[in-house]
């Protein structure tokens, strides 16, 4: 009985850890693009950037996580400080939840195709997060 006990404990314990590192958020998603002088490169690392990409707040989900949105998977390589200020969120927010959301901010290799995508999707969003120790498991 005791190992059985001890069988399970131990199970749950790595079930808890694979998904520990996957949550979902509320998210208000903002867009940029290649510009002048900006959006050409990754400002904490200077990699190339490219759709699929996207601008995160380091301390609340990790670089090289997976962000899941409704119509593609994107991974976090950015950041700045808009982004880690939640200024996006704190100033279009209309309610306390919306005002306390993370900011993720989604790269498009074009002007239009970001501002097509503002547009036909919500300022604020649930979004999956998976954290690169998770990645394995898929």
């Amino acid at each position: 009985m005791k190992r059985l006990i001890m069988a399970v404990g131990l199970i749950s314990l790595f079930a808890c850890q694979a998904v520990a590192g996957e949550h979902s958020a509320l998210a208000r998603v903002t867009v940029y693009w290649h510009g002048e002088g900006s959006g050409a490169n990754a400002a904490w690392n200077g990699a190339r950037l490219s759709e699929g990409h996207c601008a995160v707040n380091p301390k609340k989900i990790p670089y090289g996580s997976k962000v899941v949105f409704h119509d593609a998977e994107c991974l976090a390589v950015d950041s700045g400080p808009d982004v880690v200020n939640c200024k996006a969120a704190r100033s279009c927010g209309r309610n306390a939840a919306e005002r306390n959301a993370i900011v993720i901010d989604r790269f498009f290799d074009t002007k239009e195709r970001a501002l097509a995508w503002a547009k036909a999707n919500p300022y604020f969003m649930m979004v999956r997060v998976r954290t690169p120790d998770t990645e394995a498991a898929y």
